[in-house]
């Protein structure tokens, strides 16, 4: 016999099915600001943090299969925004590193962002911001670990570290 959801179970239910509602906008196929989608920002801006992007390692970072790295990756190299090069360190690896006309896109979306993020923010009272950003950190940590996404990231970091 099936055991009945409790009212945490139901309650627990709305807020993860709520949080991937509102998180469909990036999750979005269509460019969202300076004809880049924001997974793609997402790899622009990790090729930022890092300098030199190990394509190996992509996938895992972006928590999606090889092909779809690929697909992502792609438009990103064909428009020079991001340039694929031989491993300094393994002859055999290929790594992305950011172009110049990349950087620019990368400063252009983040000035998109920055309204996005304001907009949420101002949303959000002054006094219970860092309260609710610690609290979605760690929910998304704990959803992250229970699904079994081993690459999960929180600030870049994988949860647990």
């Amino acid at each position: 016999m099936p055991l009945a959801p409790t009212p945490q179970d139901r309650d627990t239910l709305r807020l993860v099915s709520e949080l991937a509602r509102s998180l469909r906008c990036c999750q979005q196929e269509e460019a969202f600001c300076a004809g880049v989608t924001f997974t793609q920002f997402v790899i622009l801006d990790l090729a930022v943090q890092q300098g030199r992007l190990k394509l190996a390692e992509l996938h895992g970072l972006l928590a999606v299969d090889k092909s779809t790295t690929t697909r992502l990756v792609k438009p990103l190299v064909e428009r020079d925004l991001l340039r694929r090069e031989r491993s300094t360190r393994d002859g055999r690896a290929v790594e992305l590193a950011l172009t110049p006309a990349g950087r620019q896109v990368h400063d252009r979306v983040w000035g998109c962002l920055a309204d996005f993020m304001s907009a949420i923010e101002v949303r959000i009272p002054e006094e219970r911001r860092a309260e609710v950003f610690e609290s979605v950190r760690l929910f998304t940590s704990a959803l992250c670990q229970a699904s079994g996404a081993g690459a999960c990231l929180i600030q870049g970091k994988h949860p647990e570290g």
